[in-house]
Formats: structure tokens, C-alpha cells, sequence
């Protein structure tokens, strides 16, 4: 893990069952000194959330921002959702742990949460270890440059 770097800009969405939990990591994660940005949702009304997890991938993708945050119910659909956009490695984590080796293993861009699986201040621990942790490369690199190669010939094949 490194230290916090307060220019990495934070992209965070979720849907209306984790929006109590979105709004406490949004004011968690300034306070960490990081730039973050809402894409919602804005209110506890009922949205499709991949909608907007593809919103926040998408914006990774095109580099608008280094890292993102989506929380659902379970995390699992926001997951599943920007995974969807090519170049997305969206990891759901529900510990430190796999919050670090998202990152330090798998370079992941993307970090979803369940609010019905975890609390607020396990979501805090996470989201911080998330965005405090850096890709080393090493054995991994060739892991996900394997990853990619998939991605890309499926990407070039009809349907």
C-alpha cells in the first residue's frame, strides 16, 4: 500500500438501496483528500443501476478519473455492470484484504460494495485500503495483459 495521493480523482455511483451508504463515502472520501465526483443516484427513488455503473466506467475508460466506487445492494450487479465496458476491471470487495489486492493483484479501476452485506465503517476501511493501493506490475502484468488479449478478440467477434 502507499500513501494517500490526493490528485487521484474518484468517480462514485450506486442505486437507491445503497444511497445512504454513496452519500457517507462521498464526504468520507473528500475527507481523505481525494477529488470525488457523484454520478448518483441522487435520491432514494428506484434507478437501474447499470446504468449508471456503466456511467462511471466509462468515464474511467476515457480517463476523466483514476479510480471508481459503486455500490448496490450487494455490490455484485454494479460489478457486474462495469465490467461490461472493455478495459474495466471492476472488483467487488467486502473486506480490506481483497480491497488491496484488487488493486496490488489486479489493477483494478473499480471497487463495488454491498450497503445490505456491510456497514459504513467497513465500507470506509475499504474504500480507503482501495484507494490508497497501487498496482506493483510484476506477475500480475502478464495476468492481466492475458485478460486483455481475451477481451480484445472477443471484442472482434459477431455475436
Amino acid at each position: 500500500m502507499s500513501s494517500v495521493t490526493p490528485s487521484l480523482k474518484v468517480a462514485i455511483g450506486g442505486d437507491e438501496a445503497a444511497y445512504d451508504l454513496k452519500e457517507t463515502l462521498i464526504h468520507y472520501i473528500r475527507e481523505l483528500g481525494y477529488d470525488v465526483e457523484d454520478f448518483g443516484t441522487f435520491n432514494a427513488q428506484p434507478v437501474l443501476y447499470p446504468d449508471i455503473a456503466f456511467e462511471v466506467a466509462t468515464a474511467i475508460k476515457e480517463k476523466r478519473f483514476d479510480r471508481g466506487v459503486l455500490v448496490c445492494g450487494t455490490g455484485i450487479g454494479v460489478a457486474i455492470s462495469a465490467n461490461k465496458v472493455p478495459g474495466i476491471r471492476a472488483a467487488q470487495a467486502h473486506d480490506t484484504y481483497s480491497a488491496a489486492k484488487a488493486q496490488t493483484s489486479n489493477n483494478a479501476q473499480i471497487v463495488a460494495l454491498g450497503a445490505r452485506v456491510i456497514g459504513p465503517e467497513l465500507a470506509k476501511s475499504i474504500v480507503a485500503t482501495f484507494l490508497s493501493s497501487t498496482f506493483p506490475g510484476g506477475a500480475s502484468t502478464q495476468k492481466l495483459a492475458k485478460i486483455a488479449e481475451y477481451e480484445s478478440r472477443l471484442g472482434n467477434e459477431e455475436l
